[in-house]
């Protein structure tokens, strides 16, 4: 599959325009020519598009590097220092990176909230996490209620790099209804403790988060940025699995 083929079919699966308004990623193809990289045989796939990843991908032989986290945040105004090296890891190795940030944690099959309501057992019900006009979680509902520790011991089944799972734990002792937002999801405590959800799972929180949770009565449960935005990525190597095009992993956790 040539790698113009493989980013339309990306951009159209992921519903990029949407976010485009709100995003500061550039989500897409961020890295890389079509018309020099040409085919994409081997696509490997990674939370974070860096040196460590991008020489990973490159020493497989991948052709493109898919990410959550990109090399672009709203522009860049040069290209030195670790810009330069990231992007020297990939131009020396004729790698393109391809980039999915927002769209990839609200996407309601493909992305990273999705993939941990069903990790956790548990049935999506609706959209959950306003942004800027757009959703980037969702609310799940567990038939078998989890007891707090219950949680927090499923969440450290997580790829956590041994770092333990952080708990809030200011609300109910069952958890029935539970808000996912992955990664830096603590803004959104108000949102949950309105929708009358018994917990707010998410990767990483602010010093303000505790209080918040306190006063909202609500559970809020910190798993790792990291171990919470696996699942995106994931989804879209069954996608490229599906496509006839090789596919590897590449696991490089932070324990954050």
């Amino acid at each position: 599959m040539h790698l113009s083929e493989f980013r339309d079919r990306l951009d159209e699966r992921l519903n990029h325009p949407e976010y485009a308004g709100v995003d500061a990623s550039a989500n897409g193809l961020q890295v890389g020519s079509p018309d020099a990289i040409g085919d994409v045989d081997h696509a490997a796939f990674a939370v974070d598009g860096v040196e460590a990843t991008a020489e990973a991908a490159a020493d497989i032989g991948a052709d493109v590097l898919v990410v959550h986290h990109g090399l672009v945040w709203g522009g860049l105004d040069r290209v030195a220092g670790r810009d330069y090296d990231r992007i020297a890891a990939l131009a020396k190795n004729d790698l393109a990176l391809y980039v999915s940030h927002l769209p990839l944690d609200g996407h309601d099959q493909l992305g990273n909230a999705t993939g941990l309501a069903d990790f956790l057992g548990c049935e999506v019900t609706e959209n959950f996490g306003d942004y800027g006009g757009v959703t980037i979680g969702q609310r799940a509902h567990a038939d078998d209620a989890y007891t707090v520790d219950g949680l927090r011991d499923r969440l450290e089944n997580l790829d956590t790099d041994g770092q333990p799972v952080q708990v809030l734990d200011f609300g109910p002792p069952n958890i029935e209804d539970i808000a996912i937002v992955t990664g830096s999801g603590t803004d959104w405590i108000r949102e949950a403790a309105d929708a009358g959800v018994d917990a707010l799972v998410t990767g990483e929180g602010k010093g303000k988060a505790y209080h918040e949770a306190r006063e909202a009565g609500l559970n809020v449960f910190l798993a790792g940025h990291y171990a919470t935005e696996t699942f995106g990525v994931r989804a879209l190597r069954t996608v490229a699995d599906q496509w006839g095009i090789e596919t590897t992993y590449i696991d490089h956790p932070t324990g954050l």
